[in-house]
C-alpha cells in the first residue's frame, strides 16, 4: 500500500512538473487595421481639353469679330491655360443657360462677366473674383427720365434674362408693385438697341458693358445701382475635374505679372485694376480659407 501510495504521489508530482515545463499557449495575434485609404483629389487630365462657356455678345468681356473670339475674358482664360498647362474649348450659349449648364456640368468652366452671389454659390462653385462692376441705368440721350422715373411710373424696362440685374429688377420693382414692364433680353447688345429705336425705356446693365455699348449710339447712364458687384470664373461645384486651384493661381500669376493689367487696358483703355482678388464675399464657401490654389 506504501508502494502504490508512494507511485501515486509521484504520478502527481511528475504531472505537476510536466505542466510546468509545457510552452505557454501564445496569445492571439491582432491583425492590425489596414489605414482608410485617403481619396485623391481630382486634377486636370493631360491632353483633355475642358469646355469653357461664354457669352460671346458680352462686350468687353467676349464677343466674335470677323470670326474671331476675343474680350478680356477670352484673352485672360487663354493665358491662364498657358501658365497651368490645361487646355481649353471656348463654347458660346446664350447668357440663360450659361449657369444652370455649369452646375449640370455640360460645360466644365464659366468664363465670361460672372456675377458672385451667394443663391448661385449653391450650385457652383467660385474661382476668386478678379473684377467688380456697378449696375447702371441707361436711357436714350432724348429721354427725360432720370435714375428714379426710368425704373418706375409705366416705364419699359429691359435687363438680360437670368442676370443679377433682372433678379433686382424682380425682387424690388416687379415684386414691390412698382408699375413697369419687365422685359428680359438674352443679350445686352440687343436690349441696347431697342431702347436706340425706342422698344423700352431703360436699360439695366453691367458699368464696363454700358461704356463699350454706348460708343457711337445715343444713349447716356443716367444712375447707378448694385456697387461692388465682383467678378469670377466658377466650376461645376464640388470640382470634378480639379480645375479650381489652377483658375485660382493661374488668376494670380496673371495679376502678377501685370499681364492681366494689359488684357484690361487693350480692351478698356484707362480702366483702374483694382487688387487681386477683389471683394471676397463672406458666404461663398470656395472662399473660407484655405483657398484652393492659393494655399
Amino acid at each position: 500500500m506504501k508502494r502504490l501510495s508512494f507511485l501515486a504521489s509521484l504520478l502527481v508530482i511528475l504531472g505537476l512538473l510536466l505542466s510546468a515545463c509545457a510552452a505557454p499557449t501564445p496569445a492571439p495575434t491582432a491583425v492590425p487595421e489596414e489605414p482608410t485609404p485617403v481619396p485623391e483629389e481630382p486634377t486636370p487630365v493631360p491632353g483633355v481639353a475642358y469646355l469653357a462657356g461664354i457669352e460671346a455678345a458680352f462686350p468687353p468681356w467676349a464677343w466674335v469679330e470677323a470670326g474671331e473670339q476675343k474680350g478680356i475674358a477670352i484673352d485672360a482664360m487663354r493665358e491662364i491655360a498657358k501658365i497651368e498647362g490645361i487646355e481649353v474649348e471656348f463654347q458660346d450659349l446664350p447668357w440663360p443657360s450659361l449657369v444652370p449648364g455649369l452646375g449640370e456640368g455640360t460645360i466644365d468652366i464659366l468664363v465670361t462677366g460672372l456675377s458672385v452671389t451667394c443663391e448661385r454659390d449653391e450650385i457652383i462653385d467660385y474661382s476668386i473674383p478678379w473684377w467688380v462692376i456697378e449696375q447702371e441705368i441707361m436711357v436714350r440721350e432724348d429721354s427725360d427720365r432720370n435714375a428714379i422715373t426710368s425704373m418706375c411710373c409705366g416705364a419699359v424696362v429691359a435687363s438680360q434674362a437670368g442676370s443679377t440685374a433682372y433678379v433686382w429688377v424682380e425682387d424690388n420693382l416687379e415684386k414691390e408693385g412698382v408699375d413697369i414692364e419687365h422685359k428680359g433680353y438674352e443679350d445686352y447688345v440687343m436690349a441696347v438697341e431697342d431702347l436706340v429705336i425706342g422698344r423700352v425705356d431703360s436699360v439695366l446693365i453691367d458699368t464696363d458693358t454700358a461704356v463699350l455699348l454706348a460708343e457711337g449710339r445715343p444713349v447716356k447712364v443716367v444712375g447707378t445701382i448694385l456697387e461692388h458687384e465682383p467678378y469670377a470664373l466658377a466650376v461645376t461645384q464640388g470640382d470634378p475635374h480639379g480645375l479650381l486651384p489652377k483658375l485660382n493661381h493661374g488668376i494670380m500669376e496673371l495679376y502678377e505679372s501685370g499681364k492681366w493689367a494689359e488684357i484690361v487696358q487693350e480692351y478698356m483703355p484707362g480702366a483702374m485694376v483694382k487688387p487681386v482678388p477683389t471683394y471676397l464675399l463672406e458666404c461663398i464657401e470656395t472662399y473660407q480659407a484655405p483657398i484652393p490654389g492659393l494655399e
